[in-house]
């Protein structure tokens, strides 16, 4: 610890906040929109709206609202209201910056304990702060830069993901040539196109998954094993670090060349229905329904892009008691718009892989500043770097528009 720094616990270090009279807003209360955002414990900063003005917190300010149950801290420095449980108030002593102190708090190593309280642990807690004030204000005010670079790497991933899906309705409805439409069973599409099931131009398949016993499919680790709940990019390559590595011994693996589709037919959550392409030779496991070309009409590329978009549509075609699942034979009937030539699948396959670029290098940018953030966090609040010692002029390339 460097010198001119103090060290105190947590309760030590806050005054009390009295709001008395102040509701508390329940979760059935919330709005979509209001004049004053509802904070709680839960991860959103903003948990809904409400224009209860007997619930609005306005001084003092800023205050730092703890989730006693999910252990969450935010900073408030406008007018707020409570959810209706599990947090806490804090305000730090006047020799100690508030947004210093909400970083200082995140930086404090605070063990899960379920969903028991952990209000009582955080006030025991240790932390260390500058002595000088204006050191503290440097510190909160380099987080606070990185973490709204982080956050806007989010924003701009989210409105490029909202263009891609504009993009996909436009292009699979209306084409590149602004044809007339016609309609057909997945809706309106160009005049020009024809309607083909999934088989009519892949062959599909599933892979298969050998027991636990069989040691020569399990050990070594040398041929690539996709499972369903690793389809989370659109392609797949032997860098992943997604892929399970099982040790076939080749005769016992369906091997799938690359430029084969694969489904995700089981899964819980998000994952029925996900779609990615091999960029390798690799085997999946059974709950994968395998794409693989048997004629040049339609691209890979077109028909992942294609099936993408129709992601809802797709998973809603499960069927089953408790756990709904797709299987081969709904996989190949799924209806899919060809147009004329594959010239026009690749002009549009090459429109939508852009986007996906855009969207991965904000997604690459995020996971930087992430990581940037952690190391900062840490290393700024025991005094272990100063923000005099670091050179941070890449940042505000970071903090760019989708360029």
């Amino acid at each position: 610890m460097n010198a001119g720094w103090k060290t105190a616990t947590v309760g030590e270090s806050i005054v009390p906040v009295s709001v008395t009279g102040r509701a508390k807003i329940q979760t059935k209360d919330y709005k979509n929109a209001g004049a004053y955002p509802i904070v709680d414990q839960g991860q959103a900063p903003i948990a809904g709206w409400t224009d209860s003005l007997d619930a609005v917190i306005e001084a003092p300010l800023p205050l730092i609202v703890f989730g006693d149950h999910s252990r969450t801290f935010k900073y408030l420095d406008r007018p707020f209201a409570r959810g209706a449980d599990g947090t806490q108030l804090l305000r730090p002593v006047g020799e100690i910056d508030p947004l210093f102190f909400f970083y200082a708090c995140r930086a404090i190593d605070l063990p899960a304990r379920g969903y028991n309280r952990h209000f009582t642990v955080l006030k025991e807690k240790d932390f260390s702060y500058p002595a000088d004030a204006a050191v503290q204000r440097s510190i909160a005010a380099l987080l606070s830069r990185v973490e709204r670079a982080l956050v806007l790497q989010d924003e701009l991933v989210a409105l490029l993901e909202q263009a891609k899906a504009a993009a996909m309705n436009q292009l699979f409805s209306r084409g590149l040539r602004s044809e007339a439409q016609k309609d057909s069973e997945v809706g309106a599409i160009p005049a020009g196109w024809e309607l083909a099931t999934v088989d009519q131009h892949f062959s599909v398949v599933s892979g298969g998954t050998p027991s636990r016993g069989n040691d020569s499919y399990w050990a070594g680790g040398t041929i690539p094993w996709v499972k369903t709940t690793e389809l989370k990019y659109s392609v797949i390559t032997e860098t992943d670090e997604h892929i399970t590595q099982a040790g076939l011994d080749g005769s016992a693996a369906k091997m799938l060349r690359p430029g084969t589709l694969l489904m995700a037919m089981y899964g819980q959550g998000v994952t029925r229905g996900k779609v990615g392409i091999l960029g390798i030779e690799a085997s999946c496991n059974q709950a994968c329904a395998a794409m693989t070309p048997t004629d040049g009409d339609v691209l890979p590329q077109y028909l992942y892009h294609f099936l993408t978009s129709r992601y809802e549509a797709i998973r809603s075609l499960a069927h089953g008691g408790q756990q709904q699942n797709l299987n081969l034979d709904i996989v190949r009937k799924i209806d899919v718009p060809v147009p004329s030539t594959t010239d026009e699948q690749r002009e549009i396959v090459d429109v939508l892989d852009a986007l996906d670029r855009k969207i991965d290098l904000h997604r690459r940018k995020g996971k930087v500043l992430d990581q940037l953030f952690e190391s900062l966090l840490h290393k700024l609040m025991t005094g272990e770097v100063s923000v005099a010692d670091l050179g941070l002029s890449a940042l505000p390339k970071l903090e760019g528009s989708a360029a």
